[in-house]
């Protein structure tokens, strides 16, 4: 079946967050702009899963109240790790919770006390830095290297950190959002063998694994070894994906049992949620019936990319790209045209009606890059791409 990327649907007065900030950041953004910001998708949803909910939503059958996880649930996660990632896992290892964010914030509470460190490495996800500063627990800065078109990890630095007592988990993105990176399984061997070294739990953020470019493979964290499984903490879900952020479902997997009642122990201290009765389903239907979604979905995205970099290298020679490997979201390099954070944002605003993610929401390294999401039609983003080099040649005249 061949499905449809190349329409969009304007969500505007309606509940989309990113739609809503971009018009009410200027209520005048002329019909067929799109905001390129938070990372949901301008695509439709898969149809088998419309269809399912449909077909679950029988008043003479279904009571929309509080509802645990239900096993068909459990062995479709455990079914999509099998076959989209190698990853053998039992059903009781599956932690649901209403999102990654809240899942990642709890186990920072569950496993740090006032006063120790979280580390993260920057430029990264923003809710990194609140999830590693709240209730008096400190974010431990570990800056990735910038290497031109790609980031690595600075493990020298990453060891000091780790050998800090007060230093007591790793908030680590994988893939990384937002440059890009889809680790190898030497960087991450390297990774965890600091973390045993020195007792630091590893809180991997899995949630763009599916989404990866055709000449990279991404390995889950937990599958290198018992000893990283059983020190880790994996943060999955159907939601980027799939685009299913709404239905607010995600699996947490932790193979060791004693982490897992930590972690849910703080989750039943009224923490967290937990997913909803359609967003189980949701999942369900996702991972066990719409791969072939997924498969061209992932070829739509490195058509994208594909083009944005050809684009650049050709008619924006000034904004430097990074290699994506993996998730649907673009870095672009625009420091060339010396602005700051805040004027660069509100220039390509006003001057080029594109909503990107500004790059200084992503910490240290993040100034003057801007953070460009690439999961819509193609058409789209061959727009975008128009209006930018519209606006910075405006720069480029002022230069003369």
């Amino acid at each position: 079946m061949q499905y449809d990327f190349e329409h969009y649907v304007d969500r505007r007065h309606t509940t989309s967050y990113k739609w809503n900030a971009m018009t009410d950041a200027c209520p005048d953004v002329p019909k067929g702009v799109i905001p390129l910001s938070v990372a949901d998708m301008e695509l439709k949803n898969p149809p088998e899963i419309m269809a399912g909910l449909r077909d679950m939503l029988d008043p003479d059958k279904l009571i929309l109240g509080y509802a645990g996880a239900p096993q068909s649930y459990r062995d479709a996660v455990c079914s999509f790790m099998k076959k989209r990632h190698n990853w053998e896992i039992e059903p009781e290892w599956i932690v649901p919770t209403a999102g990654v964010v809240p899942a990642f914030y709890n186990a920072v509470l569950s496993f740090t006390r006032p006063g120790e460190g979280v580390i993260v490495m920057p430029p990264v996800y923003y809710p990194f830095f609140g999830a590693a500063e709240q209730e008096g627990r400190n974010a431990v800065y570990c800056p990735l290297l910038d290497r031109g078109n790609r980031y690595e990890i600075d493990f020298d630095l990453l060891e000091q950190c780790a050998q800090h007592p007060d230093n007591r988990v790793l908030l680590f993105c994988s893939p990384h959002n937002p440059v890009g990176r889809v680790w190898t399984v030497e960087e991450l061997k390297k990774v965890g063998e600091i973390c045993l070294a020195n007792d630091v739990l590893m809180i991997s953020d899995e949630i763009h694994f599916d989404l990866i470019m055709p000449d990279y493979r991404h390995t889950v964290y937990a599958t290198i070894s018992d000893d990283f499984a059983q020190n880790s903490i994996i943060c999955t879900a159907p939601s980027k994906t799939f685009n299913l952020a709404g239905m607010q479902t995600s699996s947490i997997i932790i193979p060791n049992a004693k982490l897992r009642e930590t972690f849910a122990k703080t989750l039943r201290s009224g923490r967290a949620s937990s997913p909803t009765i359609l967003g189980y389903k949701a999942c369900e239907i996702a991972y066990t019936e719409c791969l072939d979604w997924l498969d061209q979905l992932i070829l739509l995205i490195d058509r994208n990319r594909q083009y944005v970099e050809d684009f650049c290298d050709k008619r924006l020679t000034r904004v430097r790209t990074y290699t994506m490997e993996g998730t649907y979201l673009q870095w672009l390099d625009l420091r060339a045209f010396g602005m700051d954070g805040k004027t660069q944002e509100q220039f390509l605003r006003q001057e080029a009606d594109l909503f990107m993610n500004g790059g200084y929401m992503f910490g240290q390294g993040g100034e003057g890059f801007e953070r460009l999401n690439l999961a819509c039609p193609t058409s789209c983003i061959e727009d975008a791409m128009d209006r930018l080099q519209a606006a910075l040649a405006i720069l480029h005249e002022d230069d003369n």
